[in-house]
């Protein structure tokens, strides 16, 4: 464990469970390089819209970072889930996982190229309202 203090809350301290988040970036790697991963309908309805890929999801397994992590989350119908940013031959992208534990597999439920406008350089930080 390390003490982490987050820019999203000034001034307060907490622990976070680095193990953790460590242990669902290798499920989610291990899953992905395996096969074990299902395709949402919306992410296979956005994918072309957006300009992504499955191919640039599955070939950018190496460089996964996670940057979000929503222990349970309505948008993945209460699997806990993480948002990963990642780079295909440059082009940065962010991925949310859905983590299924019990079933040995993880669920893309969304893939998009990160806006300018909406992240801040890096796009691994959300620029503040």
């Amino acid at each position: 464990m390390r003490v982490a203090y987050p820019p999203y809350m000034p001034g307060i301290w907490r622990i976070e469970l680095v193990e953790t988040q460590d242990a669902d970036l290798s499920f989610i790697q291990r899953c992905v390089r395996a096969g074990r991963l299902l395709w949402t309908y919306h992410v296979n309805m956005r994918l072309v819209e957006r300009g992504v890929s499955r191919s640039m999801v599955v070939e950018s397994v190496d460089l996964y970072s996670i940057i979000e992590h929503y222990p349970r989350n309505l948008t993945s119908h209460y699997l806990p889930s993480c948002l990963v940013y990642s780079e295909h031959r440059g082009i940065p992208i962010h991925i949310l996982f859905a983590i299924d534990k019990e079933g040995d597999t993880v669920r893309v439920i969304t893939v998009y190229k990160p806006s300018p406008t909406q992240w801040v350089p890096g796009f691994l930080q959300r620029r503040k309202p």
